[in-house]
């Protein structure tokens, strides 16, 4: 497991923060924590990397307790306001921080071409940062946090601020970042771009973990049958009710909910076994932001 929280809080002094995280993240997925503004995400991200102290409950990452030395080194953090200094080439802010990380010149001139390779800004490194248009900004900031060949990267709100080809590629770059094992926590309140990658996610509001899993089981139970029809009598519709007895029929059609996808064949079944013409059967399953609206809401 490459992160572990039990019972993780970090409460502020207006009460504020977040409070009893519990949440597992495997080695080489993408995780999503989901949640509005000021709902404890960059607090909780700040204390799993030792930026803060936690008030209460433990924490491993890596296998090692928050704040070991030699687990931070396999961590890269990407912060959601980060700045760089405009005059700085992208070679100059890299270099920087590979002195940072006590690189010698031969290892940070791998390593800092290998990174401007992933972040696809080879050749634009000797430009000044100030030139570099907000997708190349944020890139350069992934590829800086990239240098120590992390096992484990924390990229906070990494595309809020883009337009959809920089949002693209900042997805290209976290999907190939899991193509090489590495593990990618993201924190977002943007859910397309979340239900597009993530493989597991959780739902913060209020600085409580609301809902969290893998993101298909997050989204089971959300699928909208459209269904076409003729000939459907009342027993077939006594069966179908089974599923979803708030289901609504007007003589050619039929919408209705089911739990799981492997109800979708059993309603088509019952219409055709039941002397039903079945013309059309359209599952449409519910998004991440549906969900996502509706339990935050509740609160």
């Amino acid at each position: 497991m490459v992160i572990q929280t039990e019972n993780l809080s970090k409460i502020y002094d207006n009460n504020k923060g977040c409070r009893d995280i519990n949440i597992s993240v495997d080695q080489g997925e993408i995780y999503g924590f989901l949640g509005p503004n000021g709902a404890g995400k960059s607090t909780f991200i700040k204390t799993i990397v030792g930026l803060l102290f936690p008030t209460s409950g433990t924490a491993k990452v890596l296998g090692k307790p928050i704040g070991d030395l030699e687990a931070r080194k396999k961590i890269g953090y990407l912060p959601e306001l980060f700045k760089y200094q405009e005059w700085m080439t992208g070679l100059d802010l890299l270099s920087f921080h590979s002195s940072l990380y006590k690189l010698d010149k031969k290892a940070s001139s791998i390593k800092i071409d290998e990174v401007l390779e992933i972040v696809n800004l080879k050749g634009a490194e000797t430009s000044k940062i100030g030139t570099y248009s907000k997708g190349m900004q944020q890139r350069i900031g992934i590829a800086s946090a990239l240098l120590c060949d992390p096992e484990l990267l924390f990229l906070d709100e990494p595309t809020s601020a883009l337009d959809p080809i920089g949002r693209k590629e900042v997805r290209d770059i976290m999907l190939q970042l899991k193509s090489m094992r590495k593990t990618v926590f993201l924190n977002s309140h943007l859910l397309s771009e979340v239900e597009m990658i993530c493989d597991s996610a959780a739902i913060i509001s209020k600085g409580i973990i609301i809902r969290q899993g893998k993101m298909n089981d997050l989204l089971e139970g959300n699928t909208v049958l459209d269904i076409h029809v003729e000939d459907v009598n009342n027993e077939i519709l006594n069966k179908l009710e089974k599923f979803d007895e708030n289901l609504i029929f007007d003589r050619k059609n039929i919408k209705m909910h089911v739990k799981e996808n492997s109800e979708i064949h059993e309603v088509a079944s019952i219409i055709v076994s039941g002397g039903g013409k079945l013309y059309g059967l359209t599952p449409h399953r519910n998004s991440l932001e549906e969900l996502f609206i509706k339990l935050v809401e509740r609160r």
